[in-house]
């Protein structure tokens, strides 16, 4: 496995395993921000009312899951000081996560820029879903690593 300074820009990352999304994290994640909807947290509810006929995950869920699905593909590496979160940019929920389904991620690294501090890596993201195998999201992420003198 690579670390992150030695990536080159067009790299495909994967996550090695599926990650099941289970109703105790979608509760957690309510509970954590405060977003208690129905439709995240109502299984009843859900089958009779929504489209999806069970309830889903909050779509900042999967994203908050981007870091952890990240560290599983890129080693670390002894010359970074610290990873430091720089954004999110065009960040898209296309299909929605379901309870009990599993998810992936799947990145590509597409630009790496010198800064004073260090190096800003963009990567484009994907969360791609095991029961259909299309993108719950995409966009791309930005990180900048701090780096030892």
């Amino acid at each position: 496995m690579k670390t992150l300074l030695d990536l080159s820009v067009g790299d495909l990352l994967e996550q090695p395993e599926w990650l099941t999304v289970t109703q105790d994290m979608i509760n957690q994640f309510a509970d954590a921000t405060g977003d208690h909807q129905w439709i995240h947290l109502d299984g009843a509810r859900c089958e009779k009312e929504s489209p999806f006929k069970t309830t889903i995950a909050h779509g900042f869920l999967s994203a908050s899951l981007m870091p952890k699905a990240f560290a599983e593909v890129v080693a670390p590496s002894e010359r970074i000081a610290s990873m430091i979160n720089y954004g999110i940019d065009k960040l898209r929920f296309l299909e929605p996560v379901k309870c009990n389904d599993s998810l992936k991620y799947q990145f590509k690294l597409i630009e790496v820029t010198e800064k004073p501090q260090g190096k800003l890596f963009k990567v484009e993201a994907s969360c791609l879903l095991k029961s259909s195998g299309n993108p719950a999201l995409v966009g791309s992420f930005l990180m900048l690593a701090i780096l030892k003198p």
